[in-house]
């Protein structure tokens, strides 16, 4: 069984897609003096595609002001992804609705849906570091607190056919609710209620 995702995690996620000092003044206390770890680094790495370059830059120069140096020393790099491997996290993440959400992305931009299949999904999420479990669960709190509620409602069952439970899932939020806004995080559990119901 894989080890649960800390909590931590999930919090520097919220802290970097928000912007957040205090949390990422927090985060850099917890870490302790020295680079980032290669889990925490990945994770900051996710953290673009869901609130951009800037927020994301901007984070990494509030913890390096912090106490906590860029992670490229501290562990060797993360296997890269790779456009096939890409394709099969989609078909994970999506299920029987992969090929209706490229379509759908399709429609909307086909240069967009490039994007998605070649930069997010090919290069980002199937990157070595973190497995696909964690990555979802990330994806969870992350889009919780940005209040986006039919993507989180896609990564929530993306998170349950990656192997989390409904337990971890829960367990994610649970760890950043101070950091989201009170009617966030209660549509985020509603959410999470709905597509984690078995039976």
């Amino acid at each position: 069984m894989p080890s649960p995702l800390p909590p931590s995690l999930c919090r520097l996620a919220v802290a970097v897609v928000r912007f957040l000092p205090h949390a990422l003044d927090e985060f850099a206390a917890g870490a302790g003096p020295g680079p980032l770890t290669a889990e925490a680094r990945e994770v900051v790495i996710q953290c673009h595609l869901f609130c951009g370059f800037p927020r994301t830059i901007a984070a990494l120069d509030h913890l390096r002001s912090a106490g906590v140096p860029p992670g490229t020393d501290a562990a060797p790099p993360a296997a890269p992804g790779s456009p096939a491997a890409g394709s099969e996290l989609f078909d994970r993440i999506y299920g029987e609705s992969a090929p209706e959400v490229r379509a759908h992305l399709r429609s909307l931009d086909p240069d967009l849906a490039e994007l998605v299949a070649e930069h997010a999904y090919g290069a980002v999420l199937s990157r070595g570091g973190l497995d696909a479990r964690a990555r979802e669960l990330l994806a969870v709190v992350m889009l919780a607190a940005t209040g986006h509620d039919r993507q989180l409602a896609s990564h929530v069952r993306g998170a349950v056919r990656c192997g989390a439970t409904p337990t971890e899932i829960s367990d994610a939020l649970d760890a950043v609710e101070d950091l989201v806004s009170p009617e966030c995080m209660e549509r985020a559990r509603d959410v999470a209620a709905r597509f984690t119901r078995t039976g």
